[in-house]
């Protein structure tokens, strides 16, 4: 999850079901748009519309990342991590991880075993580089794994949103 700024002023908490409706309807079209953009425009509008979508849309008020998706915790994110918790790694591994079909670590459960019921994350200044760097709107992985944007606009407003801005700025 990025930023916790409780300062934004869209609450996609309180229209979740029409964002979400209106991407999922969208599917198609942000397919088409993904395979078929001009590639060095998109990167250069990224920066500027993940920043604005940032300051438009509360996370705190959504936390869809972290109630419904783990990130992979990777050995640094591990070693860093059980650092801070003060527990041995193979203790953070029993507890909170299991390994994935794909052999990465993931959480063991959903939502987030570090996700508090305000939506902010106990261990959000050690999180692990999967979270800091969701939804991954201000770099080339946006157009590089158009199938991970494209699950992202269905589970992220803020990747909504700057898909559909690209969209519109055609």
């Amino acid at each position: 999850m990025p930023p916790q700024n409780p300062q934004n002023p869209i609450n996609p908490g309180s229209d979740k079901e029409s964002w979400q409706k209106h991407s999922s309807e969208n599917q198609k079209q942000y397919k088409q748009f993904l395979q078929r953009a001009d590639k060095n425009n998109v990167l250069k509008q990224l920066p500027r519309l993940h920043n604005e979508a940032f300051a438009k849309i509360d996370c705190l008020q959504c936390g869809n990342c972290c109630k419904n998706y783990s990130p992979r915790f990777k050995t640094t994110d591990i070693k860093r991590i059980s650092k801070n918790l003060k527990m041995k790694e193979g203790d953070f591994i029993e507890t909170y991880l299991l390994l994935d079909t794909d052999g990465d670590y993931v959480a063991k459960s959903a939502p987030c075993p570090f996700l508090g019921t305000d939506n902010y994350c106990s261990i959000y200044e050690h999180r692990p580089g999967d979270c800091a760097r969701y939804p991954y709107t201000n770099e080339d992985v946006f157009l590089k794994r158009p199938q991970l944007t494209l699950k992202n606009s269905t589970v992220c407003p803020i990747a909504n949103y700057v898909l559909e801005k690209l969209i519109a700025s055609k």
